[in-house]
């Protein structure tokens, strides 16, 4: 039975443990995959091609590495058996999946998830900067500098907040399989370009523009406040959250 063609019967016939453990290998793929892309590219294939920078000079601390590695295990874990969840919003009848999408449709919803992913990131990580949820939100400021390891590197309340962003989406509209599949990736890739602590856009004309949210989410990690975005800036713009380009330039300067 091919991956992208499992139907609404199909899924609701698995079995929990199934589930689980497919989100688990998923999720595990996802993260290293996503990270060894990114250290290639930004490590090595774009500085022998010449194209953009490190944003951030400074060594990462003692053990940041190794955090982030368990921090991210148990987030997988919560991702990856997470996904019962979903499931069982399908086998109880309150969401189905869409059998007969075609490419258009596929790709309109893909969209509309990606969109809705930032909606949904914003608000959560706005809460999580407030008094009361901050020291669930602590941990993976502790990544200041940023590397692709921190992507998943969450408390286990704040991976359950962002882990439910597909829920809600399901409740409204009956989604095709692929394009709810296609949401994990294209969140991992957004994370590890935030995460990247890489300029891929150098050049002060393109410091805001809309597809620069590298710079963006270093920028947050570096003042921990503003740009509480993920990957797109319409909630900061709309919220006035957005940060100036030269914002984390006096920290930088006293930690080079």
């Amino acid at each position: 039975m091919p991956f992208a063609h499992l139907t609404n019967a199909d899924l609701v016939n698995l079995a929990w443990y199934q589930v689980a453990a497919f989100g688990l290998l998923y999720f595990t793929a996802l993260y290293l995959g996503g990270a060894l892309l990114t250290l290639a590219l930004t490590r090595w294939v774009l500085p022998r091609l010449g194209h953009g920078s490190v944003l951030d000079l400074r060594p990462i601390t003692a053990g940041q590495r190794a955090r982030e590695w368990r921090l991210s295990a148990t987030s997988i874990l919560i991702f990856g058996t997470g996904l019962v969840v979903p499931w069982l919003v399908l086998k109880w009848g309150w969401a189905r999946v869409a059998d007969d999408a075609g490419g258009v449709r596929i790709a309109t919803e893909i969209v509309a998830l990606t969109l809705w992913n930032e909606v949904h990131f914003y608000l959560c990580h706005r809460l999580l900067h407030t008094n009361r949820l901050k020291r669930f939100h602590l941990d993976h400021h502790r990544s200041v500098v940023t590397t692709p390891w921190a992507t998943y590197s969450f408390h286990p309340v704040e991976a359950a907040l962002l882990g439910g962003v597909i829920v809600p989406a399901m409740l409204v509209h009956d989604f095709s399989f692929p394009a709810l599949a296609m949401l994990p990736v294209i969140s991992i890739l957004f994370n590890n370009i935030g995460h990247s602590n890489y300029d891929f856009l150098p050049g002060a004309a393109h410091d805001r523009w809309w597809l620069n949210g590298a710079r963006r989410h270093h920028l947050h990690h570096a003042c921990y406040k503003g740009n509480f975005g993920f990957m797109l800036p319409f909630m900061d713009r709309w919220c006035g959250t957005d940060l100036p380009i030269d914002a984390a330039n006096a920290r930088l300067a006293r930690g080079r």
